[in-house]
């Protein structure tokens, strides 16, 4: 492949990626409104599809204010860092067989790596602002993020014995028989609900929980910086939502009909829906007993599963 095609993929992935963030929102609207059995937007164009375009505007022209109490270049900083993180994330992601920025031999450690340092925006962002909110929903975020970080790496060691790499093609090919949501179902279920507490969504917003803590660590941003936390929000659910393609539901593999990169879509996209689903269905738990289920419920399930898998495998092999 010539540098000239990579950096093609490069920049297809990029503009890809950022419409998609954008055009979340107006997804996310219209099926919260389709299951609450109400009209969503439906003025600003058909269907409502401009909310897009005027939400966009509305973040590039409002004031972007910086408060005199805040530590300013951090507070500056930290809404880059999870956009950034979240970007490199999809770099070891094979969308098709030939469309994959980066196909690492350590690609599972890579994304576990970059997912991890998003807690650097919530916990600099938290801080920066001053804001005894800011701080106390920045203090939730991390101990959250990092308590899931660990049951996420975890949920993924079965298909890695059962795959024997932690390449993501690897383990896309190893799926064309049977995908691994057959055979490691627990772990898909763990590594889903890790990703719902990493990407800190409903019903696991408690970093932010409107209610208690106003807007929690980006209680003080405004204009764009307030814009590159939603994105990077929305971009965090799309990670999630194609690491469970890629992990469990085979990639882009599927019957011919339609090309690889419309069966990725197809799968990802329904997770994505099932996250918007959540949001509509589910209310939030108490930050303790957020961190109770971790570790006494899902840590035991997810040592359980690779001890059962290794077993198995052992076993198979004679």
């Amino acid at each position: 492949m010539t540098v000239l095609q990579h950096v093609l993929i490069v920049l297809g992935v990029l503009f890809v990626l950022l419409n998609i963030a954008a055009g979340l929102i107006w997804v996310e609207r219209r099926m919260l409104a389709m299951w609450q059995e109400r009209l969503g937007p439906n003025r600003a164009g058909p269907f409502g599809i401009l909310i897009v375009l005027a939400d966009t505007l509305k973040l590039f022209f409002k004031e972007d204010w910086i408060p005199p109490f805040a530590d300013k270049w951090i507070f500056i900083t930290a809404p880059a860092i999870v956009v950034a993180s979240v970007l490199m994330g999809f770099v070891i992601i094979p969308f098709t067989p030939t469309i994959i920025v980066a196909d690492l031999n350590v690609g599972l450690l890579f994304f576990l790596a970059m997912s991890s340092l998003g807690v650097y925006s919530i916990v600099l962002g938290g801080w920066a602002s001053n804001n005894k909110y800011s701080l106390l929903g920045a203090l939730r975020g991390a101990s959250q993020m990092i308590a899931y970080e660990v049951f996420m790496g975890l949920s993924l060691m079965g298909v890695v014995m059962m795959t024997g790499s932690f390449k993501l093609s690897d383990i896309v090919m190893a799926q064309k028989n049977m995908w691994f949501i057959v055979t490691q179902p627990l772990g898909a279920i763990i590594f889903f609900i890790a990703g719902i507490a990493e990407t800190h969504r409903l019903p696991f917003d408690i970093p932010e929980a409107e209610s208690e803590l106003i807007a929690g660590y980006h209680a003080e941003y405004s204009g764009m910086k307030f814009g590159m936390f939603f994105i990077g929000e929305y971009l965090g659910i799309t990670l999630i939502s194609a690491m469970m393609a890629t992990m469990f539901f085979g990639g882009y593999l599927g019957p011919a009909f339609l090309p690889p990169w419309a069966w990725f879509f197809l799968k990802t996209f329904a997770f994505i829906l099932f996250f918007i689903l959540l949001r509509a269905s589910l209310p939030r738990p108490r930050y303790d007993q957020l961190m109770e289920t971790g570790w006494k419920v899902l840590l035991p399930l997810v040592l359980l599963n690779i001890l059962v898998t290794g077993a198995v495998l052992l076993w198979l092999k004679g």
